[in-house]
């Protein structure tokens, strides 16, 4: 792989490690959203029904940031859901963390 810093791309395989669980499990048309950082930025993955998913590989974890950017972008897609993937030190996509604040968690188990 050329171009690109370190963290870049570190992010880059993480939202492919992130797309290739989803479509092994039950979300085969999940893919990775470009664009990111436009102010019409609608999340870091696409096709996958109604959840904007924001996908995260830093060293430490921003979860009131990172919830606020989701947010935003799940306004943008008119999408009901907004969460955050965050990557789990040492561990694999299947291990990562799903975040969300409690009001998207209440609408999520009531649907």
């Amino acid at each position: 792989m050329t171009g690109g810093s370190a963290p870049k791309r570190k992010g880059s395989q993480f939202e492919r490690d992130v797309v290739a669980y989803l479509q092994d499990h039950g979300f085969p048309e999940a893919e990775r959203a470009y664009g990111a950082g436009r102010p019409e930025d609608v999340g870091d993955l696409a096709n996958v029904p109604g959840v904007c998913c924001e996908v995260k590989n830093h060293a430490r974890l921003e979860l009131a940031r990172w919830i606020d950017e989701a947010e935003r972008e799940r306004l943008n897609a008119k999408q009901p859901f907004a969460v955050v993937i965050a990557k789990r030190r040492g561990k694999g996509a299947a291990q990562s963390y799903v975040v969300m604040d409690l009001a998207t968690f209440t609408r999520l188990v009531t649907s």
